[in-house]
């Protein structure tokens, strides 16, 4: 018996904390593609090294594999290090995504863009729609922002997933960087005036999933493309963030709350942005799970990797 052909997805970034959970879970539906900038070691022949700023380089890989989608989570992330180093953000974040949003339309490949919360001011007291005017505070919200203009310039068959305050096995995350801090140091100072969502990468891959099956593998129908926001369900504080992780893994340490203003950063954060996944919900039937249960599925995974 003939088995059923995949359809072929490029991710970006596929070495990144999202990108590799991302190939775990689209591997058995699709034929997963990745580029980075540094995909050595992963042992599979499908991921090449490609810089997204390169736009011949890029053409090169897009005219062989001929993706049906993109999945585009490549980016600048450093949101401190963009408010000092903005051409090197910029040429990543929207430049490179221009090249993205590009190729994706020449090669008709549909496109899935990874954004974020920091396109908004943190201004609102409740969640914010993805009809709401994005007002960045940061220079990474900015670019981030301007990306996503890029990409509907474009195309007309996208999607636009913001998400938020992201944490995986597969990298640097609060996470881990509480836990280091309380082994070592036992005491802990965390900022208590800044509210969003905690999300778990793998837990946001699934969603990616469903929304993609949702929006891409149905029949064409323009009021299902755009942007969407997406995180694991709940808000709290990044102090309360941390309270919960030490609870979790029974670290005994000291857990003092402060304001934004006691920890000197290059860039602003919103205060508050927790964003609305209704739209999500109502497309795919779906919901991502409370942020405090990814977080314990999360630490469970760290605790088997460990074994």
């Amino acid at each position: 018996m003939v088995g059923k052909i995949k359809k072929k997805i490029l991710i970006t970034g596929i070495q990144g904390m999202l990108g590799q959970d991302l190939s775990q879970v689209f591997d058995l539906d699709y034929e997963v593609y990745g580029i980075d900038i540094n995909p050595a070691g992963d042992g599979k022949s499908r991921f090449f090294s490609s810089d997204i700023t390169d736009r011949k380089a890029l053409e090169l890989l897009f005219s062989q594999i001929k993706p049906a989608m993109v999945i585009h989570g490549a980016a600048f992330t450093n949101v401190d290090l963009a408010e000092t180093e903005p051409e090197q953000a910029r040429a990543v974040n929207v430049l490179g995504t221009e090249n993205i949003a590009f190729l994706s339309n020449k090669y008709n490949a549909k496109l899935i863009f990874i954004s974020t919360d920091y396109v908004f001011d943190g201004n609102k007291t409740t969640p914010y729609l993805e009809t709401d005017i994005p007002n960045p505070i940061s220079y990474y919200g900015r670019s981030k922002l301007e990306a996503e203009q890029c990409i509907s310039k474009y195309l007309t068959e996208y999607i636009i997933v913001r998400t938020s305050w992201l944490f995986g096995i597969n990298g640097k995350n609060f996470v881990k960087a509480i836990i280091n801090k309380a082994r070592n140091d036992g005491a802990l100072k965390v900022v208590n005036d800044q509210i969003g969502s905690p999300t778990y990468t793998l837990n946001l891959a699934q969603g990616l999933f469903w929304l993609i099956k949702a929006v891409f593998e149905t029949e064409p129908e323009m009021s299902k493309y755009g942007i969407y926001h997406l995180t694991n369900s709940g808000q709290c504080s990044w102090f309360e963030f941390a309270q919960a992780i030490l609870e979790i893994t029974q670290i005994k340490a000291s857990l003092d709350p402060v304001d934004s203003n006691f920890i000197a950063r290059a860039a602003k954060r919103p205060k508050f942005s927790v964003l609305d996944k209704s739209r999500f919900e109502k497309i795919t039937g779906k919901k991502l799970c409370v942020w405090k249960q990814g977080l314990e599925q999360y630490l469970l995974q760290e605790k088997n990797q460990a074994v």
